[in-house]
Formats: C-alpha cells, sequence, structure tokens
C-alpha cells in the first residue's frame, strides 16, 4: 500500500505541472530576450525641419558651456534675534518654567549672480543680498567669501566682488533696447538651489513700468523663473546677457510663466556708481506730484491726460530756484515726453547731477518753457 502511494504521488505532480503548464500566461515560444521599442531609425532624423530645429538646440547646448562658470551660485547667513514665546511674557511663568531669554538663530537664503569682470566684480539683486551678515559664492566648484561693494534698493541690485584663485570668465553684455516681443529668452540660475539650471522661453514683453512701486522699465518673459533664480541672467541667442531676473508673478511661488528682468542698459550705468561711489547719485528736482485724472485735464484745459501735476515745490530746490510753480503740470523734460509719475521719476533720476534742463510745463492754457539745474537727490 505505502508503495502505491509512493508511486501514485510523483504522477499526479507530474501530471499536474503539464496540465498547469498548457494553460499559463507566461508561456512563450520565442526562446530570445523580449525586445522593446522600434529599434528602427526614427524618420525626423532626415528631415529638414527637425534639422534646423537641431541647429538652435545646438547654440543653446554652446550658451550654456559658454556660461557654466560665468553664472555663479550665491548663499547668503544672517543672524537674528528670535523673540521668545508671549507665553514667557508672565514672570511667573518664566520663574517656574524658566527659559523667555531671546534666542539668536542663523537664517540662509540662496540666490543667483554673474561674472562682470575678470578681477571678479559679480551682479546680483539687491534683495538677495539685503541686511545679510555674510555671503559666499561658489564659482568653478570654489567657495568664496564675497564683499558687498555696493546695493541700490530702488532698481533691486547689488555689486559684489570675490579674490578668485586666477582669471574669472565675464559674461557678454547686450543691448536691452534692441530686444523685441517674440525673441528668445534664456534664463541661468539657481532654482530651489538646483544650480546651473538652464531654462528657455520668449520674451513676451518689453518696457513694463507697473511692476512696481518705482515705475521701472522691466523686461517680461515666459522662461521659467524660480526662487534662487533673482539676481541670474537673461540671455538672448547670441548669448548676450540683456537683463537681470528679478522677480515671478504667482499666485502659488513658483513659476507661472511671467517672470520680470530688469533691461541691463539700466544695469550698466548703476554698477558704475556702485563700484565708483559704493551708491548711486540720482538727479534731485524738488518737486510733489499729484495723479492727473481725467476731469483736472480737461479743467487745465489739457489735449490730452498726460503729465505730471506739481502739487509742491521744496524751497530752495532747483525746481523753485527754476521758477516752476504749485499748480503747473510738467508735460516735458529735455524733449522727453512725461507721461505720468513714474516717467518724471525716471527721467530726472537719469540726468547727470549739475545738468542744466529743459522743462516744459502747461500753465495757463499754455506751454511755458523752464530751465532748471539738476542737483543731487537728498538722502532719505
Amino acid at each position: 500500500m505505502r508503495q502505491k502511494l509512493k508511486f501514485i504521488i510523483p504522477v499526479l505532480l507530474l501530471s499536474g505541472v503539464i496540465f498547469l503548464n498548457q494553460f499559463s500566461c507566461l508561456k512563450n515560444e520565442d526562446t530570445g530576450p523580449q525586445v522593446f521599442g522600434n529599434t528602427e531609425e526614427s524618420p525626423l532624423k532626415k528631415d529638414g525641419e527637425a534639422a534646423k530645429a537641431c541647429e538652435i538646440q545646438d547654440n543653446f547646448r554652446k550658451i550654456f558651456e559658454m556660461y557654466r562658470d560665468s553664472v555663479v551660485f550665491i548663499t547668503t547667513e544672517q543672524l537674528v534675534r528670535v523673540r521668545p514665546h508671549p507665553f514667557f511674557d508672565d514672570p511667573h511663568m518664566r520663574e517656574f518654567f524658566g527659559g523667555g531669554r531671546s534666542q539668536v538663530q542663523k537664517r540662509t537664503g540662496l540666490g543667483t549672480g554673474f561674472i562682470i569682470s575678470r578681477d571678479g566684480y559679480i551682479c546680483t539683486n539687491y534683495h538677495v543680498v539685503q541686511n545679510v551678515d555674510k555671503v559666499f559664492v561658489k564659482v568653478k566648484e570654489k567657495h568664496y567669501e564675497a564683499q558687498i561693494i555696493g546695493l541700490d534698493k530702488r532698481t533691486d541690485i547689488a555689486l559684489l566682488k570675490v579674490k578668485a584663485d586666477g582669471d574669472l570668465k565675464p559674461v557678454y553684455f547686450g543691448d536691452s533696447d534692441k530686444v523685441n516681443v517674440g525673441d528668445w529668452a534664456i534664463a541661468i540660475g539657481n532654482p530651489f538651489g538646483l544650480d546651473r539650471t538652464f531654462t528657455v522661453g520668449v520674451i513676451s514683453a518689453v518696457g513694463r513700468s507697473d511692476v512696481d512701486m518705482m515705475g521701472g522699465s522691466h523686461i517680461q518673459t515666459d522662461a521659467s523663473i524660480n526662487p534662487g533664480n533673482s539676481g541670474g541672467p537673461l540671455i538672448n541667442i547670441y548669448g548676450e546677457v540683456v537683463g537681470i531676473n528679478r522677480m515671478i508673478y504667482s499666485n502659488s511661488g513658483g513659476y507661472m510663466g511671467i517672470g520680470f528682468a530688469i533691461p541691463i542698459n539700466t544695469a550698466r550705468s548703476i554698477l558704475a556708481q556702485l563700484q565708483k561711489f559704493k551708491q548711486v547719485k540720482r538727479g534731485y528736482l524738488g518737486v510733489s506730484v499729484l495723479e492727473l485724472t481725467d476731469r483736472n485735464a480737461q479743467e487745465l484745459g489739457l489735449p490730452a491726460n498726460e503729465g505730471s501735476f506739481v502739487g509742491e515745490v521744496v524751497q530752495r530746490s532747483p525746481a523753485d530756484r527754476g521758477g516752476i510753480k504749485v499748480g503747473d503740470v510738467i508735460i516735458e523734460i529735455n524733449g522727453i515726453p512725461v507721461k505720468n509719475y513714474k516717467d518724471l521719476l525716471n527721467i530726472v533720476g537719469q540726468i547727470p547731477i549739475g545738468q542744466r534742463i529743459k522743462v516744459m510745463v502747461w500753465r495757463d492754457r499754455k506751454k511755458v518753457a523752464m530751465y532748471v539745474t539738476i542737483t543731487e537727490r537728498p538722502k532719505e
């Protein structure tokens, strides 16, 4: 009986294996390994239009290689005193639990910059290094502590300097006045600490003056810009820097396709003054202006609602000495139209100290020419 069982069990097992093998989903008649994907060459490789796209792609790669050691990673440190929890305002709680003293914490930040001279000058944003205690720059995989040479809050530009081991590779400056909507736009930076991130888009708009309260002109782009890109270069298809990436419009804090850059032509003069004076010396007229409404313009007899209405003239200021009065509407400076107070602020701010200018005002329903010598804006 035992011998029969020994014989029957192997037979049953063998039959089960044969039976299952006939219906197994893993059964494969091919003996070779499975090959996935089409192994033939893509037909687009020989397509003429694809070849044109590859030329642009190659240019992108050349720009990245050209600037891989010119765009720098910036980190900052700031020591801040943290106020204790209001719980410890009660002296009994302090006595019972102890503590209640303020503590010093180290905050860190990050941003981007780019080299503008062989001897180590670096351009970035003011807000990247604002109120920090130390600034460190990563160049060619080496870390240096940077010196803050000068800051300009109004344009959000800062000039740094590092003592590098050898000559550095400065970027090429382009002409931001020649930037047009639809041009290629390339951003290189360190978003969220991811260094040397390369993104591509186009110029979405130029001359955006309603981005901040200062009314400075900005270039708008849809090239991806995120926290950490601040201070990095906006580059054209020729590898020329045409802007300094500054900020984004976002409801979430991240990229939404709307970024803004400071035109490099604006930055040139600012950087030169920061190197020479450690600050920016701006022209000063000495007037306070009010918004001109359509009703005001009609009552004053203006042909259009354009100009800056003078609401106050500072005593012994250039405007006061030049004869400008309350109620005048400034409509031109040196032949440049003044459409609003932002235009007035930008035009006067760029005029060299000591220059005599022609100011055209609207007074008593007619144009009147005044001559004013610009002085330096008093320190705030």
